[in-house]
């Protein structure tokens, strides 16, 4: 167990609800909470990584930034988990997809994570680890998504450690996102294999839901201002999970 305030953290024990959201960018994590929130408090702010707690339908919940990519969803995670006692970590982020059926905005419910990161290897496992999303958060959030009519795919994730691969510039770069795409991975992030692995190893829940930002073989694609306050759908699908968990 990690002291507290931690390394990256200065939150005091009890100040994060048993479900943190989880969004990369701290200005959305500031938005999530003054536009669901019913009084919420900043609990921390080192490095500008906003973490909030208030209430939503009357249940304590709390949001914190991860910034991109693994690393950085690794080191928030296992603070959280490990030194302020929460039990879910839900991302909220977005993806790009690279299924035909896929558009803008809908949602992608990541069941699992394929990876290309060696994040895997600090827990000395023979063969491949498969990390996966909590069965609770997931069928919790596929209820939510059904209440809010929402278009919604559920499956495998890439969680990529590169946001500028060879793709952009090498055409036979290209062949690995065929591949992905021929096995069925919906869409591309860079956070979700390693929260998975970390709630795995620490006995908690996780799950990553996602918008789709941009298709990556369509070209087409959202802005960052509608990244940061246009995806209210999967903002509130997954606070309606974390009211759902509370009673659990």
């Amino acid at each position: 167990m990690l002291t507290t305030p931690t390394p990256h953290n200065s939150a005091r024990p009890g100040d994060f609800a048993k479900t943190v959201l989880m969004p990369g960018d701290p200005l959305r994590s500031k938005f999530i909470a003054e536009t669901f929130f019913e009084n919420p408090v900043l609990v921390n702010n080192v490095r500008g990584v906003q973490g909030y707690t208030g209430t939503y339908k009357g249940v304590k919940v709390s949001v914190m930034a991860s910034g991109m990519g693994m690393p950085a969803i690794g080191i928030y995670s296992h603070e959280l988990f490990n030194g302020y006692g929460v039990e879910n970590i839900i991302r909220v982020g977005s993806a790009g997809a690279i299924q035909e059926n896929i558009n803008l905005y809908d949602l992608v419910i990541a069941q699992g994570a394929c990876t290309d990161s060696n994040f895997a290897a600090q827990f000395h496992l023979p063969g491949t680890f498969a990390p996966i999303a909590s069965w609770e958060l997931l069928t919790e959030a596929v209820k939510a998504a059904q209440a809010h009519g929402a278009v919604y795919h559920v499956g495998n994730v890439n969680s990529s450690d590169t946001f500028y691969g060879d793709h952009v510039d090498v055409p036979e770069g290209l062949d690995s996102l065929y591949g992905l795409k021929k096995m069925g991975v919906m869409a591309l992030e860079m956070e979700a294999a390693a929260l998975y692995m970390n709630a795995a190893r620490y006995g908690k829940r996780a799950l990553c839901i996602c918008t789709v930002s941009d298709h990556v073989l369509k070209g087409v694609e959202t802005t960052s201002e509608e990244r940061q306050t246009a995806f209210t759908q999967m903002m509130e699908v997954a606070l309606d999970v974390a009211v759902a968990m509370d009673k659990k």
